[in-house]
């Protein structure tokens, strides 16, 4: 998973940057991005598409690649900000924070999928990026552990909407609490107007 790490090595970039977010589908709470850059060459064992790992697995390799990069950053874009500029440009946002909040600055970026963030740096996107590219694996880590361990602390404050065992998505028992309680402080209300529009009706 180290092919685009080298080719833009080879074109004389030191210091290359994976982006990835975790959070554009669920039906509350933040969205978060992060941003790594791990040592040239480094392989860090069973690091892949965050999806497609483990709870366990990912919690292992988050503190790995937290101990092994160069430089990282976890970033934000809150749910009045996914409401007032929209989930798309809310994930580029928490994007830009998270590649400029890095201790070390990346010269180069990638970022999963098939748009860039606003950045001052060279920049492309890799669609699947998360199973292509080590770096954006890493990245799509960080983000995922990180947005599901807030979850995991706002379930205790919303107790009724059990978002310890959804994360925020929108399963039959998410949607079951919805229509029952309403939404929370932490509800995203653009992504709720098909499920509580079927109440109303």
């Amino acid at each position: 998973m180290l092919e685009y790490e080298e080719l833009y090595t080879s074109q004389g970039y030191t210091s290359i940057c994976g982006v990835d977010e975790a959070g554009r589908g669920p039906l509350a709470g933040p969205v978060c991005a992060a941003a790594v850059i791990l040592p040239q060459g480094l392989v860090i064992e069973g690091v892949n598409d965050s999806k497609k790992l483990s709870e366990k697995k990912r919690e292992k390799l988050f503190d790995e690649i937290k101990a092994k990069a160069v430089s990282y950053c976890i970033a934000w874009a809150s749910v009045e900000e996914i409401e007032t500029i929209n989930i798309l440009n809310a994930a580029m946002l928490a994007m830009k924070r998270a590649v400029e909040g890095l201790e070390i600055p990346a010269d180069f970026v990638m970022v999963d999928g098939n748009k860039t963030p606003d950045l001052k740096i060279p920049c492309i996107s890799i669609v699947k990026g998360d199973a292509l590219s080590q770096s954006i694996a890493a990245a799509s880590i960080l983000a995922k552990v990180s947005r599901d361990r807030l979850m995991l602390e706002l379930a205790e404050q919303y107790p009724l909407y059990h978002f310890e065992k959804h994360k925020g998505y929108g399963t039959k028992i998410h949607r079951e609490a919805l229509l029952e309680y309403g939404p929370c402080e932490i509800h995203r209300p653009s992504f709720l107007k098909k499920i509580l529009g079927a109440k109303e009706e």
